[in-house]
């Protein structure tokens, strides 16, 4: 191996993990990931799923896929307010507990009560958590333990997984 083939590998495989090698990996034949499995309140045909989601929602929350950082407006997102899952509507993670963690995602140091699930991510060579909607099995991102407290945690969460709704301005 030369040192150009050497230089060339390494910065092609720095580049497959920054800007999506998860998305990629899951498109390799043999490696189709699922949202979660199990029985969920809100349930779709891939078809209905298809239909209320763009192509890139679909990715990732039915295939559980990863949007490129910084490439999702709610990152920036500062309002108070809610964050919902964009599958099925429910309510996931308050503007509250949201921080920038520069990671490029927008990240939460809690979920709501009863809003998320959690499985074993065993892709890219580690083992992660990852994190999905409890109403419809939809795939949010995952879960670290290098967040802020009160928790430790970092919810690092695909933002086309999530809409923003806004808290309404009191009348006054």
């Amino acid at each position: 191996m030369t040192r150009r083939q050497f230089l060339y590998g390494s910065a092609g495989a720095i580049g497959f993990a920054a800007l999506g090698g998860s998305l990629l990996y899951r498109l390799m034949p043999g490696h189709a990931m699922a949202a979660a499995e199990g029985a969920f309140e809100v349930t779709k045909t891939e078809a209905e799923w298809r239909s209320i989601l763009s192509d890139m929602q679909y990715q990732v929350l039915r295939e559980e896929a990863t949007e490129r950082a910084f490439t999702s407006p709610l990152n920036d997102e500062k309002r108070a307010g809610m964050f919902h899952c964009a599958g099925c509507d429910l309510a996931v993670y308050s503007s509250e507990t949201k921080y920038d963690s520069g990671t490029g995602w927008p990240s939460f140091w809690e979920a709501e009560p009863n809003a998320i699930g959690t499985k074993a991510d065993n892709t890219l060579f580690m083992t992660r958590t990852e994190c999905h909607c409890a109403r419809c099995g939809g795939h949010m991102g995952h879960i670290f333990d290098d967040g802020p407290q009160p928790t430790g945690k970092r919810h690092c969460i695909n933002g086309v997984a999530m809409t923003f709704k806004p808290q309404a301005a009191v009348a006054g």
